[in-house]
This record gives C-alpha cells, structure tokens and sequence, in this order.
C-alpha cells in the first residue's frame, strides 16, 4: 500500500500534462521553421527566452483542453486505477488535445497570409464557405507536409503516452483517501486557476493575446511566443466593439471630422468601376515600388504598370484589415477593421452610409461580382447590406467548365462576363470586380501554363494571369460607350507571400495599391502620403462632386483641409496610427509606442522622447477609436444619424 494514496496516478497525470506541453514547444519551434523570415530574430538564441515566455499562454490553452481529463484523473471515485477506465482517459485527452494541437498546424501556413495568429474570426471566415471540402482537399494536397507532421508527431505522442501507466490496484476507499484525494483536487483547481488567468493577482487581468508583446523586441515575435489554440478560445466569446471613453467629446469633434462635406468640383456622373484584386499586394507592381530602390527587384503585373502611367496612383497605401471581408467593407463602406472584422461582429446588420448607399441615390445602377460560388468569404451577406441591386456569382455565371476547382472562375473569363453585364446597363452604374485567381493554391488555366513568369515564389505566376486579365477586359471596355465616361479604382483587399526583404518589415507586409484611372487621364501623379482603404470611399464622392454631407472616417486623397494625411489599422494586437511624421502603436487605452515614419520594422521606440506632435497623434488615435466604437454600437453609421 502506498504511504501517500494515489502517488503513481498524481505522477502519471504530471508525465501526461508535460507531455502536451512538450508537444506545444515542439510545434512553436516548427512554426518558426516554416515562417522564419516573418518572426524576425537577430539570432536564434533569442527564440529560447521567447519560446519560455511561451509557457504561459500553453498553459491556459493546455488547461482549457485538458480540464474535463484533469477532473476525471484526480476525483476520488475507487475505480480509477481500472483498465477500462485507464482507457476512457485516454481517449478522452487524445481526442481534445488532437483538436487544440491541429491549430496550431494551420498557422505553419496560414501565418504567411494573415500574419497573425489564427483566431474566432478566422472560423467565422471559413463558415461562409460552400466549397470547404475542395479547399481541404487542395490544402492536403498542397501542403502534405503538414499533415505529415501533425500525424507524426501525433503517433509519438500516442507511444511516449503509454510508458507510463497508472499500476491497477484494488483501492480501498477510506476517510485517508477520501479526504488526502479530495486536498490535491482543491489544490489543483486552484493552480489551474492560476495558469488559465496567467498569474494570481488580483490587480491584474486574465492573460490575453496583447501580454505576449511584454516580452520582445519585434512585434512579429509575439506570434512566436503565443499559439493559436490560446488565440482561438481568447477570441470565442470576445466582442472588442465595446464603446470607450478615452477623451472628452469636445476633442472628438476637434480632432475628428467622421462627417464630410465636399464643395470642391463641380457636380458629374459618372460610371464608377471598383476593381478589387484578391491578394495583390503593392510588392508584386513596380509603378509602386521606383522610389524604394530594393535590390533586384522584378515586378509581375505589367498592365497594371502601364495603367499606373496615366493615373492617380498612391504608393504608400494601407488595408485597413487582413482579410478578403475586411477590405470588402473597407473599400465601400469606409468601415476599417481592427482586432475583429466589422463583418463579423454582433453590428453590420444595420442602415450603413457607403459608396453603394450614395450612388444609388443619385439614381445608379449598382452591382457586385465575385466569380465564386455565391455567398463565398461572406460577401452576399454584406453586399445585401450595403444595398447593392444586384449580385453576381458563379450561380450566375452559369458556366462551371470555366471553374479553377477550388475558389471559383478563373479571373480571364469572368473578367469578360463582367464588361458584357455591365455594358448592358444604363448608365451611369456602379460596379465593382472582387476578383479570385490570384490566391493559393497559385495556378493558372492549363492552356497559359509557361506563359507568365514563375518569379520567386508561387503568387508571382497568379499575379501575371490577373495582370494579363486585367488587361483584356480593359482591351473589350475600351469598345463600349460607357468607358470614357468611367472612373476606375484598382486596389487590393490585403497583401500576400513575401519576397523582398524589405516587405518583412511591419510597415510593408500590410500595403495595397491605391490607383485612380480615368480615360481622358484627369486625375495623374505619384502621391506618396499616407494612404489607406478607407480613402476611396470619400475620394469618389469628391472627384463626382456629390455635395451633400456623409459619413466617412477616411479623407479624399485630392485633398482635404480639414483631415491630414493618416492610417488607421491593427496590428500585432496594437492599434497604429500614422501621420505626420511618426507611427503611434496604441493598446487601446494608451500609446505605448511612438516611430519615426521611415522605421519601418518599428525598432526604435521614441516614446521616452514624446514631443507635442506625438502627444497630438495619440489624442487624435483616442479620439477615432472612440468615435468608431460609438457609431457602430449606437449605429450611427450615416450622416442623418450624427
């Protein structure tokens, strides 16, 4: 008889739990193999103190795992030392642990999109796929590796398991027991309760996914020092649109002028296109990078660099979110999103003051294309919102021997579909191209294999196929009688795989092309201010002359007295403002960094030497997250409701 009861199962429980924490060190250390040139290092000795750092964001995401197994381990029920019962243990933490540990495989990829941890709302991006079953087949097949990975590490987890076994003894089940079982299982929730909440005091708050930027020198090593299985349940319940007092009203309407009122041109109508280029990030066009001298530099979209010859281009564009939705709702509405998408928050069902809202009221045709299967990336249901007339989808498009397999139509063909819909349309319409090609899995129609250039990594190809698009649906508007009479934005919703090294760096990784091309070449030049998605929406209603007032948290790029040249995003759990001179990272509450403009990796933190052009960046910071929350929560979001 044992002289303290149950000590072979308390230490076979020990050997178990360490266990998933071994296998969550193993699977930090693989993502950083598979995105080193993202988690930015001076030398691979720093990823030791990070990766301890580490431990305790495991332990909350090991805890919430394992808490039903922990339970049935340590309660005193007589029989725990059966078999059988042995056997439902194990299935039990083989099941959950298999679930939480298989997140953390999807980020060895999906980080170089996103280049953040996955969380709630990247499952809510997947739910409003019809095709998920194609896209697991393509990810199997495409990226195999993975789930070699995953099941092998998962078989020795499985054999490293049973070396050590609870001995099966008839358990007399006395007071000593009873009541020595009972001190450890209080003792243990206590500890869980300490590792779920990061610490025991009282004072601070339970650990959350901002706390992993305490302990490093570069925000991309955050997403090192976390996992996604803690950034997923971190996420599952949170809703961040919570109103915020951070600054008295009078400094909102002071710093802040969310509704616009133009006067500067005279009053036009014309057809308004809105290309928006799935993935096509500012790297991959050279109109947009001549000024940043990056050592053989090679760019793929050729078409769209001449267009960039005779329009309003600007080079230092931001997305104001990183998902396709984001920049969907960025784009038209003017509605950024920040640690969660707008979309997909408890609020966009409500009246949205946004391009399609306008033009439809100066009596406009307006209709969305996305040549995936309709309701794909949630755009439908947005679009309804927004009021579009029309929706048109690869339902619509009716011929599925043009579809890629996996995403939808290949971008050549319905880009064509596109110009034939809306030469049909009275004018002036409004249309806008969501397109779908160049994105993973990277390929091209069979019959241009060999065509474009493969370049060094596999979205350069895609880019050339988009490009070439491109170009031929401007080759067939051309001959249509509405084209001249046509504004045409190109942009894209967020930025892809990296290959430059300059755009590793935090202020690169997140820029789009911003461009503005009119036939009779009215609007030219190279503008290289602060830019940004929510810009278009505002810059459209100036350069028509639409002279009432409207909503809009972003500012015409032609020109505004009132509002100086900004971006508003989110990144590495911190908000960031840019103007003027430097970058403000914000917490939500507080500055807790300032940059000069040109450091684009944010190494220098300037906050110690703040000065009154900073101190005003981070009121003005407060002050738009302020208003944001309050318009969206109190919906708010058209200029009758200010």
């Amino acid at each position: 008889m044992q002289r303290f009861p149950r000590f072979n199962e308390y230490k076979v429980l020990a050997y178990r739990i360490f266990l998933v924490y071994l296998f969550y060190m193993v699977v930090r250390f693989l993502f950083f193999a598979y995105n080193p040139n993202l988690i930015r290092v001076e030398s691979y000795s720093e990823l030791i103190p990070l990766a301890y750092h580490g431990l305790a964001f495991d332990t909350t995401a090991i805890l919430y795992a394992n808490a039903l197994f922990i339970v049935l381990s340590l309660l005193p029920f007589g029989v725990n030392t059966r078999k059988s019962y042995q056997l439902g243990l194990k299935i039990l933490y083989f099941t959950t642990n298999a679930l939480f540990y298989a997140l953390n495989f999807v980020d060895l990829v999906y980080y170089r999109y996103s280049f953040n941890r996955s969380t709630r709302a990247s499952l809510d991006i997947l739910e409003h796929e019809g095709n998920k079953a194609a896209l697991m087949g393509n990810f199997l097949v495409n990226y195999w590796h993975v789930f070699v990975w995953f099941f092998a590490l998962l078989f020795l987890w499985i054999y490293l398991y049973g070396k050590q076994k609870v001995k099966p003894h008839q358990q007399k089940y006395t007071l000593k027991y009873f009541f020595a079982s009972t001190a450890t299982f209080l003792l243990v929730c206590v500890l869980c309760m300490g590792g779920i909440r990061g610490d025991f005091r009282k004072s601070t708050r339970p650990i959350n996914m901002i706390d992993a930027n305490r302990f490093v020198t570069d925000a991309s090593q955050a997403d090192f020092v976390l996992n996604t299985p803690f950034a997923v349940i971190r996420t599952w319940n949170a809703n961040t649109f919570k109103k915020v007092n951070l600054v008295d009203k009078a400094v909102v309407d002071s710093l802040l002028v969310p509704i616009k009122h133009y006067r500067n041109r005279p009053k036009t109508r014309p057809n308004i296109v809105v290309l928006i280029l799935e993935s096509f990030g500012r790297e991959y066009i050279s109109a947009f990078n001549t000024h940043e001298k990056i050592p053989g530099y090679r760019g793929y979209a050729p078409f769209v660099d001449s267009l960039a010859q005779h329009s309003l281009i600007f080079t230092r564009g931001y997305a104001n979110g990183y998902k396709s939705i984001h920049g969907m709702s960025s784009v038209l509405s003017g509605i950024p999103s920040f640690k969660d998408a707008f979309t997909s928050s408890p609020y966009p069902k409500q009246k949205i003051e946004s391009l399609v809202s306008i033009l439809k009221s100066e009596g406009y045709d307006t209709s969305f294309f996305h040549g995936s299967p309709n309701g794909s990336m949630g755009f439908l249901g947005f679009s309804n919102i927004l009021g579009f007339d029309h929706y048109y989808g690869k339902n619509e498009y009716g011929n599925d021997a043009d579809f890629d397999g996996v995403w939808g139509i290949w971008d050549e063909p319905f880009f064509q579909y596109f110009n034939r819909t809306i030469s049909a349309k009275k004018q002036p319409f409004m249309a806008t191209l969501f397109s779908v090609s160049s994105h993973e899995p990277y390929v091209v129609p069979e019959k241009y294999k060999g065509k474009f250039p493969k370049g060094d990594i596999p979205i350069h190809q895609t880019i050339g196929y988009t490009d070439y698009a491109l170009k031929q649906f401007f080759k067939a508007a051309q001959m249509q009688p509405w084209y001249s009479n046509t504004i045409f934005v190109l942009v894209a919703d967020h930025d892809n795989l990296i290959h430059y090294d300059l755009y590793y760096n935090d202020q690169y990784a997140h820029t789009v092309p911003i461009l503005f091309y009119t036939p009779g070449h009215t609007y030219q030049g190279v503008s290289r201010d602060w830019a940004q998605q929510i810009d278009i929406f505002p810059t459209l209603m100036d350069m028509i002359g639409y002279d009432k007032p409207f909503r809009s948290w972003g500012r015409s790029l032609l020109g505004d007295p009132k509002v100086p040249p900004f971006v508003m995003r989110y990144s590495s759990d911190v908000y960031q403002m840019m103007s003027g001179n430097y970058i403000c990272t914000f917490d939500g509450e507080k500055a807790v960094g300032f940059y000069h403009k040109d450091d684009y990796a944010l190494k220098t933190n300037l906050i110690k030497q703040r000065n009154a052009e900073m101190n005003q960046l981070e009121m003005r910071c407060k002050a738009f997250l302020q208003d944001y929350m309050e318009r969206i929560i109190d919906k708010k979001l058209t200029s009758k409701s200010n």
